[in-house]
């Protein structure tokens, strides 16, 4: 069952990821994600008010949640900081970059967070896992090569080193969900962990963005902001319900999530019309095989 559920939130990530990348076309960064974790909290608001008071609302229903202790909090405040972090980097990124560059290398997350396992955890890598990282950081070397034909240059720009960042906070969090994941409950977390974003967010924008917001690229409301909401909702509720299960192995679900960049790619095709495809379906094809060879060096 959890595999499954890895599978419709790698599904529901590449819709996320079509809709961010629209929304950011012209749009100012830090007001789309506020409007984002905005929705977000307001989406699961009735789960926090039903178990923080008491009702029965959604008793025996996915949706159903309990109270949380102060250390409960604190373990989701951290996990906020980090996806933020994550996010906000990704925004910067995603929006200056082809969507078509962007998704192949967040694709490299699940070997970020094999390599954490291995480091935190003393996992061993087998043949096959080896195998799929080395494949990993093939397709990175041949995309870098790709992207110079777009005047991208890996090595000195800023918004590469930004996704790649926003990668590696990503993977800091996978590996972060799988250890609160088996201490808290998903609609606890999912919740409260958009509601603390709200609140950073808040403060981001009220002392960074609004006193320049005339001397920036302007903001304009986008019917894909509610849309990156409700992806990236119900994937996240899908990925911490597949955590939550004891039998999961997050180097999988991590992998399995990543499987995204299929859908972020090909409307990155259809729908952007982004350049130089044949040479980054390559790259993608030896990502999808590393990634194939780590889920079968995981069973």
């Amino acid at each position: 069952m959890w595999l499954t559920l890895a599978f419709l939130s790698a599904a529901l990530l590449g819709l996320y990821d079509v809709a961010k990348k629209q929304a950011l076309t012209a749009n100012a960064v830090l007001p789309v994600l506020w409007f984002n974790t905005l929705i977000s909290t307001l989406l699961f608001l009735p789960m926090i008010v039903a178990a923080e008071g008491g009702f029965g609302w959604f008793d025996g229903t996915l949706f159903e949640s309990v109270p949380g202790d102060w250390w409960a909090h604190l373990l989701v405040l951290c996990k906020s900081a980090i996806v933020l972090s994550s996010w906000l980097c990704g925004y910067f990124g995603l929006k200056h970059l082809p969507l078509t560059i962007v998704g192949p290398i967040n694709a490299t997350r699940p070997v970020l967070v094999l390599m954490g396992a291995l480091l935190l955890f003393g996992e061993r890598l087998n043949g096959y896992q080896w195998t799929g990282v080395l494949l990993a950081l093939l397709s990175l070397f041949l995309l870098s090569r790709a992207g110079r034909k777009e005047g991208v240059r890996f090595a000195h720009n800023r918004w590469i080193w930004l996704i790649a960042l926003s990668a590696l906070t990503g993977a800091m969090s996978g590996l972060y969900d799988k250890f609160i994941m088996q201490r808290l409950d998903p609609i606890f977390v999912q919740s409260w962990y958009n509601l603390y974003q709200l609140g950073m967010m808040s403060l981001m924008c009220g002392l960074i963005w609004w006193p320049k917001r005339h001397a920036t690229t302007p903001f304009h409301w986008s019917w894909a902001i509610p849309l990156i909401s409700i992806f990236l909702s119900l994937a996240d509720l899908a990925y911490l319900y597949a955590l939550s299960d004891e039998g999961a192995m997050i180097s999988v679900v991590s992998m399995v999530r990543r499987s995204s960049v299929v859908v972020s790619f090909g409307c990155g095709a259809l729908l952007f019309r982004e350049k130089n495809l044949k040479a980054k379906a390559l790259d993608l094809l030896f990502i999808l095989v590393g990634m194939i060879f780590l889920y079968l060096g995981s069973f």
